[in-house]
C-alpha cells in the first residue's frame, strides 16, 4: 500500500457551465453552447441542454457540504465570463453576488476555492465577432480577467486562466466535432495561438493587480489543460517519432513552453508555417507570450496519446496531417468513453515535467472515469456498486505516488467530477461522480460506493 504525503491535496473539479444552470437567471447572457442548445437539442444526448447542469447555483450549499463530508479540502469551478458581464463589459452585480456568495460559504466551511477564468463557454455575443479567431475578444478577454481579479481579488488564492486551452482549436475547428462544426488548421492554429496570447495578457493583468496590493502576494496564478503523453510503436520509423514531435508539440509542449519560459516551441511555430498554417505573429506578441509564465500548473490526465506516421500527408479539404493513430495491442478501453485506460501515463507525464520543466510545480486536476447506464450496477438498496471507479482511481494515484518518490513536484488530486454533471454534447450520458444526480428525481444527490472509498484515501493520504 503506498501512502502519499501528508501535505497532498484532495478536492473536487468541475465548470460553472456544468453545473451552474440558471442559463437565464439574474442578467446571465447567452453563452455558445445555450446557443446551439437552443438551436439544435437534437445534437445532446436525450435532448439536454446547457440550461440546468446540476443546480449548483440554487445548491451550492449543498454540494460543498456533501464535498466537505468526504474529506476533501478544495474544489475548482469557473466563472461564467456571461454570468460576471454584461454585453458593455460592466459587471453584472446579481452574478458577482452569486460568486461572492459562494466563495464566502466555501470560506465558512474551510474549503479552498480554485477559480478558473474560463471553461469553453464563451459569451454568444463575443463569438459571433469572431471568438478566439479575433484580436477583439483577446482583448476582452484581458478585460474580463482584470475585472474577475479585481471583484474577488481579496476571496480567491488559486485563479487559473484557461481549462483545456487545447480543445476548442481542436474540437471547434481541427476535428469539427463542436459548433461551429469547422475543419481548417488554419483556423485552428489562429484560435490556438490567440488563446495562448489571451492566457498571456491575463498572467499580465494579475501581475499588476498583485503588485498594487490589489492581490494578495501569496495568491497564486496557474493554467490547466488536458495534457497526453505521447507514445508510438516499439520500434518506431523516422517517421513514427516525427508524427510523435508534432502532436507532443501542438498538444503539450506548447502550453508547457508558454507557462515556463513565456514562449512558444519554435520548431512547431516552423512546421505549422511550412505546412501553410501559419501562426498570426504580430509585431510585439513576444513581450505578450513573455508575461505567460505562471505560479504552478495543472495536469488533467484521461488517456495517452498513441500516434504513428500518417498514410496521406494532407486531408480531404487540403489540411495537414500529422499522425494517424496507433493502437496499441494491449490497450484497455473505457467502452463508455472509447477511451484508453493507461494508469502509467500520469507517472510518464510527472517524471517529463520533473525531467524537462524541473521548477514547475504541478497537480493533477482533472482525472476520471466517465460510465453509461451505471443504473445496470445499482444495487438492492439502490446505491450504485462502482467498483470500477475505485479501480480506476486507485490505479492512477499509485502511480502518481510513484512519481512523487521519484522526484515529480505534484502537491495534489482533483478528481472529475466528485458530482455528476453535465457534460457538453454528451449532456449526462456518462457519469462520473463518486456521488450521483438523480435527474428524475429533482436533481437530489446520492452516494455511490466510491464515496466511502474517497474519503478514507483522502483523510489518511494511504491508497487502499
Amino acid at each position: 500500500m503506498r501512502k502519499l504525503p501528508d501535505n497532498f491535496f484532495f478536492g473536487a473539479a468541475f465548470s460553472g457551465p456544468q453545473t451552474e444552470g440558471a442559463y437565464k437567471l439574474d442578467g446571465k447572457l447567452e453563452n455558445i453552447w445555450d446557443t446551439w442548445s437552443d438551436q439544435d437539442i437534437g445534437a445532446f444526448y436525450n435532448k439536454v441542454g446547457s440550461y440546468v447542469g446540476n443546480d449548483f447555483y440554487h445548491r451550492y450549499e449543498e454540494d460543498i457540504l456533501l464535498l466537505k463530508s468526504l474529506g476533501l479540502t478544495s474544489f475548482r469551478t469557473s466563472i461564467q465570463w456571461s454570468r460576471l458581464l454584461d454585453q458593455d463589459g460592466k459587471i453584472n452585480p446579481q452574478g458577482a453576488a452569486f460568486y461572492h456568495k459562494m466563495l464566502a460559504f466555501a470560506k465558512e466551511q474551510g474549503m479552498d476555492v480554485f477559480m478558473n477564468l474560463y471553461h469553453f463557454d464563451m459569451p454568444t455575443y463575443l463569438f459571433r465577432r469572431g471568438g478566439w479567431e479575433s484580436r477583439e475578444v483577446v482583448e476582452a478577454y484581458a478585460h474580463y480577467a482584470h475585472e474577475a481579479f479585481k471583484e474577488f481579488g481579496s476571496e480567491v488564492k488559486y485563479w487559473f486562466t484557461f481549462n483545456e486551452p487545447i480543445v476548442e482549436p481542436e474540437q471547434r475547428y481541427r476535428d469539427g466535432v463542436w459548433y461551429p462544426f469547422v475543419k481548417d488548421i488554419k483556423r485552428s492554429v489562429v484560435t490556438q495561438y490567440h488563446i495562448a496570447l489571451a492566457h498571456s495578457l491575463a498572467v499580465g493583468e494579475f501581475r499588476k493587480l498583485q503588485n498594487e496590493g490589489v492581490i494578495a502576494p501569496d495568491v497564486k496564478i496557474g493554467l490547466i489543460n488536458c495534457f497526453a503523453p505521447p507514445y508510438t510503436k516499439e520500434n518506431p520509423s523516422p517517421e513514427d517519432l516525427e508524427a510523435v514531435r508534432m502532436e507532443d508539440g501542438l498538444h503539450n509542449r506548447w502550453w508547457l513552453d508558454l507557462v515556463t519560459k513565456g514562449c512558444l516551441p519554435q520548431d512547431v511555430l516552423d512546421t505549422l508555417a511550412k505546412k501553410g498554417a501559419p501562426a498570426p505573429i504580430r509585431p510585439g506578441d513576444e513581450g505578450i507570450l513573455a508575461q505567460g509564465k505562471v505560479d504552478w500548473l495543472g495536469f488533467n490526465y484521461y488517456q495517452p496519446k498513441r500516434v504513428q506516421a500518417p498514410k496521406k500527408t494532407v486531408d480531404e479539404n487540403g489540411n495537414p496531417i500529422f499522425s494517424d493513430p496507433y493502437i496499441w495491442p494491449e490497450r484497455k478501453i473505457n467502452k463508455s468513453r472509447g477511451w484508453e485506460i493507461y494508469p502509467k501515463g500520469i507517472y510518464d507525464f510527472g517524471i517529463k515535467l520533473k525531467e524537462d520543466y524541473p521548477d514547475l510545480t504541478f497537480f493533477i486536476s482533472e482525472n476520471g472515469m466517465g460510465v453509461e447506464n451505471e443504473d445496470a450496477f445499482r444495487d438492492e438498496n439502490g446505491v450504485i456498486q462502482d467498483d470500477y471507479r475505485i479501480e480506476f482511481v486507485r490505479d492512477h494515484l499509485n502511480w502518481v505516488a510513484k512519481a512523487i518518490d521519484e522526484g515529480a513536484k505534484c502537491v495534489g488530486y482533483h478528481y472529475w467530477a466528485v458530482i455528476d454533471n453535465w457534460s457538453w454534447s454528451n449532456a449526462f450520458k456518462n457519469r462520473y461522480g463518486f456521488i450521483e444526480v438523480r435527474l428524475q428525481d429533482g436533481y437530489n444527490r446520492r452516494l455511490k460506493k466510491s464515496a466511502e472509498w474517497l474519503k478514507k484515501v483522502a483523510t489518511t493520504k494511504e491508497i487502499v
